[in-house]
């Protein structure tokens, strides 16, 4: 980007097109309008919103090209249509309310920049279920465009059982095995997670080849077996600080067969921890979400698995949207 006092005003007020997005997705609007067209009347009376405020927004939405307007009603775009309504398969709204709850906290940076520690509030059991279905079914919204090339990417030919660490909803899993006939995976995560991994397993007929077993990769015993011919750990390290990371590399190396593959997926850092955007922002999520999360650079990744004596170490040439990056390495004794 080029910095100049209009590009300075611009990325200031960007959370105005951010919140309309989410307000447009949290009310169901584009759900509501779905293959139809409807006044802001209609609308209103539907979310039981007041007119004012209803036309208001609909009419931001339609300046952002997200709706269009024709003699006082709204229809969605094809695009919209397709990615926003919870009618269409594609429907992208889940990683979008994620977003609206990270929200809060994000505006509150400051003081976690002082203090060092996260300032998320904690929600209310009701708020905190459908916080985790918009987290795990977020991840597989942003998951579902990614499996599929590295699935084309990764050789796991020689692979006869998986082990997907944290793998929440299963995105993952299932997209190995689709390209991989032979493979079979485990879904290793928390209880909260089972029903979303059993209903997105399901949904791909995979059931029988994709099983979840509940626990925590933080537990000093995870309950997990020497069986894996590989470990996928995609996107849980940079939830924990150093320490409790190479614990759960450790964890993983523990279970694989001589041999096997391990692959840790995470927005990488370059070294010097300054870049790229997308990872040195995630850094700043993690600060004032968590504990002691953090992004991780390439070094840092590759020392926690020479600790474990992993060798063959590299990291893959994958090209994603938001930085993120593949390392892989082999445990010896094969």
């Amino acid at each position: 980007m080029i910095w100049n006092k209009g590009t300075l005003i611009e990325t200031s007020g960007n959370y105005w097109k951010s919140c309309t997005l989410h307000a447009g997705v949290k009310l169901d609007i584009f759900t509501i309008i779905g293959s139809g067209n409807k006044s802001s009347e209609e609308i209103a009376v539907k979310i039981n919103g007041d007119l004012r405020g209803v036309a208001a927004l609909l009419n931001a939405l339609t300046a952002m090209e997200l709706l269009s307007k024709s003699e006082g009603r709204f229809s969605n775009t094809d695009f919209s249509k397709q990615f926003l309504s919870k009618d269409s398969p594609d429907y992208t709204g889940f990683i979008i309310m994620h977003h609206h709850h990270l929200v809060s906290s994000w505006a509150e940076m400051p003081a976690s920049v002082l203090s060092g520690n996260p300032n998320r509030v904690s929600a209310s059991d009701t708020e905190k279920e459908s916080e985790r279905e918009s987290f795990l079914m977020g991840m597989f919204n942003m998951a579902s465009g990614l499996a599929p090339m590295y699935a084309e990417i990764l050789d796991l030919s020689d692979c006869a059982h998986l082990l997907d660490m944290g793998g929440g909803p299963g995105t993952y899993a299932i997209h190995f095995c689709l390209n991989n006939p032979e493979l079979k995976a485990t879904v290793f995560d928390l209880p909260t997670s089972r029903k979303f991994a059993e209903k997105t397993i399901a949904s791909f007929d995979f059931s029988e080849r994709i099983r979840f077993k509940e626990g925590s990769y933080l537990d000093e015993h995870t309950g997990l077996d020497q069986e894996y011919d590989a470990v996928w750990l995609s996107h849980i390290l940079h939830g924990e600080g150093p320490e409790d990371a190479e614990s759960i590399v450790a964890k993983a190396v523990n279970v694989l067969k001589p041999g096997g593959k391990i692959l840790i997926h995470e927005f990488i850092l370059d070294n010097t921890m300054d870049g790229p955007l997308f990872p040195a922002l995630f850094a700043l999520n993690m600060l004032v979400g968590t504990d002691s999360g953090q992004a991780y650079s390439e070094a840092q990744l590759r020392e926690m698995l020479e600790k474990c004596n992993i060798s063959n170490i590299e990291r893959l040439d994958v090209s994603s949207p938001n930085g993120a990056g593949i390392m892989i390495g082999v445990k010896p004794g094969k």
